[in-house]
């Protein structure tokens, strides 16, 4: 087997949402790193997903297939889906054929599915990186034909076919995502170091029904002399949410930080949803949270993805629908004072020490998966 081969090739497929995308940006980062750049890796998504609307930043050639999913409610659109399927197989076909990668890489999405299937049916290895504990649609149906399949999540393993080829490996991230620094993090952001920091975060688009529920536990004065707000609203609700907090938050409001490293180093304990990459994100930087899962999601994989971070002693979760009834950050600062927020951090340190990062896991295993494709491929 080829320990560190030449000229490797890789075509990278998911998008859609940045649960998606920053997983294999995460992992084609590192594979290139380990290979000292001389990878050649291309990635594949759809001009509706965030991949197209950050094709300027990925740092690699995006290429286009034509995929979405079957809408929910009765539409026309629906009676154009399967010749979309058929249009994105033989684009994929196109793709790879062009390309000629020796490990086509899906982290989800329904561009997954295409450029996968196209993978496998020329013979092409595959793997699938599943960020949730429910996976998606996509790892569901290509799984039994991977080469392997990442999962962040043990519990994801029984939706899954039992011959498929599962590693449990947790869900990768930044390698820089923890090495932010505090001092420079409070400075840049306006904050007291001598407060307790709770970070709210809901994503780049921001979660209306947690910011409705801090405005409500601001209105409340539950926001003790000797603690901060560090919070993302999210693009779309920062004027409402700035407007209506004015006066009631000691700390700072603002959009979105693309620069996580000092978002993070900045808390001490999270307010958020329960996104898988969310809280890889949380557990590389040691910190505890308390998880309002989106009720919406998929198979309610939010909710198991916070359930499988809470039993493991990292955070508490609030049910969505109890929001109208809880004082959020009254519940934080109960955690701040009884100890429980020290106990997680401490918890999360415990478990991840010495542990190897699950980029260089998955990374390291794919490039021996290259090596292998290329031990089989005459004259490459």
């Amino acid at each position: 087997m080829t320990a560190h081969p030449k000229n490797a090739r890789l075509v990278f497929a998911g998008g859609g949402t940045g649960g998606h995308l920053f997983p294999a940006i995460a992992i084609a980062n590192r594979v290139s790193d380990l290979l000292d750049g001389k990878a050649k890796i291309e990635f594949v998504g759809t001009r509706r997903g965030i991949e197209y609307r950050l094709r300027d930043s990925i740092g690699y050639p995006l290429r286009l297939v034509n995929i979405r999913g079957i809408a929910r409610s009765l539409t026309l659109k629906n009676l154009a889906v399967p010749f979309l399927v058929i249009g994105s197989l033989l684009k994929s076909r196109s793709i790879l054929k062009e390309t000629k990668p020796h490990v086509v890489v899906g982290t989800g999405g329904y561009v997954s599915w295409p450029v996968l299937k196209m993978a496998s049916m020329m013979g092409i290895t595959t793997v699938l990186q599943e960020q949730n504990s429910f996976p998606g649609i996509s790892t569901r149906r290509l799984a039994a034909a991977a080469a392997r399949v990442y999962l962040g999540f043990e519990e994801g393993r029984s939706f899954l076919p039992t011959n498929a080829a599962t590693m449990i490996t947790g869900n990768p991230v930044r390698r820089t995502i923890a090495d932010g620094n505090r001092g420079e993090a409070l400075k840049h952001f306006g904050l007291d170091a001598n407060k307790k920091t709770i970070l709210v975060l809901g994503g780049s688009q921001g979660a209306r029904s947690i910011n409705e529920a801090i405005l409500k536990s601001l209105k409340t004065g539950s926001l003790k002399d000797d603690y901060q707000l560090l919070w993302q609203t999210g693009r779309g609700d920062y004027k409402d949410v700035e407007a209506k907090a004015q006066g009631m938050s000691r700390g700072l409001l603002f959009p979105f930080d693309p620069n996580m490293e000092l978002v993070y180093v900045a808390a001490d304990l999270v307010v958020a949803r329960a996104g898988a990459i969310t809280l890889a994100e949380l557990e590389a930087c040691k910190l505890p949270a308390m998880l309002i899962p989106y009720p919406y999601a998929a198979g309610d994989h939010q909710r198991k993805n916070a359930q499988a971070y809470v039993s493991r002693g990292f955070g508490e979760t609030v049910d969505p629908n109890d929001l109208n009834s809880v004082d959020i950050l009254a519940r934080a600062i109960t955690l701040f004072e009884n100890g429980t927020v020290e106990s997680m951090r401490g918890k999360i340190a415990q478990e991840t020490a010495g542990r190897k990062p699950a980029v260089d896991i998955i990374a390291e295993d794919i490039i021996k998966l290259i090596g292998i494709a290329q031990e089989k491929t005459v004259g490459d």
